[in-house]
């Protein structure tokens, strides 16, 4: 089999932008890659075939197939050509400005065959105000939350504060700010936000594997984010708590099923509230691509996380088994 791996920034997306990369995408991107590439890797009948900017020659994937991108032509055209000529294709790439949507709608265009959530998934989810809407027709708990038009000056006083304001198409924490109330008055921007009331409790993520074979959860993660209220990851641990774990796990299962036709690998971010029936335990937005959380669990995992990837999307029972210990994992680029 011959994989196509693509993950945005460290695969050419910004090849032609002056200037350094985003140090923290760069870090998250590179960290995300080089695990899968060694997983894939490994795995006895897998080719794997990366991008790399031309800046990055530092990031080294061993075993792996690297072609070096030096132009923004060359980006398109090799993303084609890869996607046409591989078995299967993986890609990671932020919501924002559409960039996730067009690359999966650029490697079904080929002809390529996705890993990775397809074009209505990505179309869903990227959309954090659909998601939440989507997940609340099917009686999944989301935080109340109304649509902030682009360069909307003023915040809407009657809204329940405090809130967090987000782009409607976001990844990661970026331009999300935690507003007290409305008097608050953050600059307006040229996007379309979502205003979601904030709740109190444990922020934690549970990946998701989807395919014909099933829903399977894997274990739930605490997510580590900074106290400045912008919210910014900065990593995270394997949940402790079977309670807390019993709760996240539930509720990342009934979002994933509340999605029409899921698959590949989910990321559920939630908020755990302080009842212990988890009465106050919300959803806050769901992730249609491969997330930071990988570098954990790969590391709690007694088996190899690609390998059960590849079977959840031939519609076999994957072998999934994660050592108890504690692990808290931070993202760093993985170069040499």
């Amino acid at each position: 089999m011959h994989l196509f791996l693509y993950e945005w920034i460290t695969g050419g997306g910004l090849v032609e932008q002056p200037g350094p990369l985003p140090e923290s995408m760069l870090a998250e991107g590179a960290a995300m890659v080089a695990a899968l590439a060694a997983d894939f890797s490994a795995l006895g009948d897998c080719q794997v075939t990366v991008l790399r900017d031309m800046r990055l020659l530092d990031l080294s994937m061993p075993n792996c197939e690297i072609v070096d991108i030096h132009s923004t032509s060359d980006h398109v055209g090799t993303i084609d050509r890869l996607a046409a000529a591989t078995d299967l294709t993986l890609v990671i790439a932020p919501e924002f400005d559409n960039l996730l949507l067009n690359i999966v709608k650029q490697v079904l265009r080929e002809g390529g065959h996705l890993l990775s959530a397809g074009e209505s998934l990505v179309a869903l989810t990227a959309d954090k105000r659909r998601t939440a809407k989507q997940l609340a027709s099917r009686g999944v708990s989301v935080p109340e939350s109304i649509l902030i038009a682009a360069d909307q000056e003023k915040l809407p006083a009657d809204f329940p504060y405090p809130a967090v304001l987000k782009p409607v198409h976001g990844a990661g924490s970026q331009h999300t700010l935690l507003v007290a109330s409305a008097s608050d008055e953050p600059p307006p921007h040229p996007w379309p936000r979502i205003l979601q009331r904030y709740h109190q409790g444990v922020p934690a993520s549970v990946s998701v594997l989807c395919g014909p074979a099933g829903i399977y959860s894997l274990p739930p993660c605490r997510q580590h984010l900074t106290t400045d209220g912008r919210f910014t990851y900065m990593g995270g641990s394997l949940m402790q708590e079977p309670d807390l774990a019993a709760r996240a796990s539930a509720l990342a299962r009934q979002a994933i099923a509340a999605l029409p036709m899921p698959h590949g690998y989910l990321g559920v971010d939630l908020v755990l509230g302080p009842s212990n029936d988890g009465s106050e335990d919300v959803v806050i937005e769901i992730n249609p691509r491969l997330t930071t959380s990988y570098i954990g669990l790969r590391q709690a995992s007694t088996g190899n996380l690609a390998q059960a990837m590849l079977d959840v999307a031939m519609g076999r029972v994957p072998e999934l088994a994660f050592r108890p210990d504690p692990l808290r994992f931070t993202v760093t680029p993985m170069v040499s």
